[in-house]
C-alpha cells in the first residue's frame, strides 16, 4: 500500500510562505485524487485542495482560493502545497491524503471521508 510523508511545516509571520511537501512511496495511478486537509484543535477535519492524477485538474477551498497552489511532481512522486499570504487562521495540522478510486466529480468536492490513505501530518503556525 502507498504510504504518505509530509514534510515543510513550520512557523511564519503572517503574509509569509511555506511549501509542503508530500512524499508518496508505491504508484500513484490515474483514478487517484491527491489532497491537502487541515485540522486544528477542536474544529473539524477541513478539505484545503485537491489534484485529480488523471488530468491534473486542480480544486481548493474557497479560504484558500488564490493564496495557495496544489501541484504534483511525477518523477518525484511528491505533491506540492504552496502557501502565500499565510494568515493566522490558517495555522493547523495539515495532513496529505488519497482517494484512490476517485472520479473528477468526487475529487472536486474535497472531503476527508473519501480518502483512504493519510500522511502524519506536518504543523503549519502563523503568528500575526
Amino acid at each position: 500500500q502507498v504510504q504518505l510523508v509530509e514534510s515543510g511545516g513550520g512557523s511564519v509571520q503572517a503574509g509569509g510562505s511555506l511549501r509542503l511537501s508530500c512524499a508518496a512511496s508505491g504508484d500513484i495511478i490515474s483514478r487517484n485524487c491527491m489532497a491537502w486537509f487541515r485540522q486544528a484543535p477542536g474544529k473539524e477535519r477541513e478539505g484545503v485542495a485537491a489534484i485529480y492524477v488523471g488530468d491534473g485538474s486542480t480544486h481548493y477551498a474557497d479560504s484558500v482560493k488564490g493564496r495557495f497552489t496544489i501541484s504534483r511532481d511525477e518523477a518525484k512522486n511528491t505533491m506540492y502545497l504552496q502557501m502565500s499570504s499565510l494568515k493566522p487562521e490558517d495555522t493547523s495540522m495539515y495532513y496529505c491524503a488519497i482517494d484512490w478510486l476517485s472520479t473528477m466529480t468526487q475529487c472536486t468536492k474535497i472531503d476527508y471521508r473519501d480518502h483512504d490513505i493519510w500522511g502524519q501530518g506536518t504543523q503549519v503556525t502563523v503568528s500575526s
